[in-house]
């Protein structure tokens, strides 16, 4: 079974201020189109790797240049991908105009298979890095102990 990390930061209700203890996962890294075109060759892909790494390449390209033209992506097992945006308000409907938009999203929506992968993996709750951090650096400087207090509100930095 496949393995996540999480911590747990303190974090405020937006309505009320008051702080709530919530979980967010611990990314492992990132990984590469290059890699995942290894990956591909190496679990028994009828591609070379120069194959699957055009293959992705033009997959994103024309995954971007549909998306702009409108339209929804079904990736099958996957999911779906669509642009939303937002925008600010206007008065009426009269006053709202093109400027009033202020970003283009793309929202994926998973399939079925992985629309709840809890059942999926086992969840393992470690500190954040910023209170290992922390703790590293009173180590470091000799200290017997850190203050990561000013640390719970934080979610990691992406």
């Amino acid at each position: 079974m496949n393995r996540l990390d999480y911590s747990v930061a303190l974090l405020p209700n937006i309505r009320t201020g008051e702080k709530k203890a919530y979980a967010y996962l611990q990314s492992r890294g990132t990984y590469t189109i290059d890699e995942l075109a290894d990956m591909l060759v190496e679990r028994g892909s009828n591609y070379d790797r120069g194959d699957a790494y055009a293959i992705i390449v033009k997959l994103t390209k024309y995954v971007k240049d549909i998306l702009l033209d409108g339209y929804t992506v079904d990736l099958g097992d996957l999911g779906r991908m669509r642009l939303t945006c937002s925008s600010e308000g206007a008065a009426s409907l009269k006053e709202f105009t093109r400027d009033k938009i202020k970003h283009i999203n793309v929202k994926f929506k998973p399939s079925e298979k992985f629309d709840n992968l809890l059942n999926e993996v086992t969840l393992h709750k470690v500190p954040s890095r910023r209170v290992v951090a922390a703790a590293l650096e009173a180590q470091l400087n000799g200290d017997t102990t850190a203050d990561w207090s000013e640390l719970d509100g934080e979610l990691p930095r992406s």
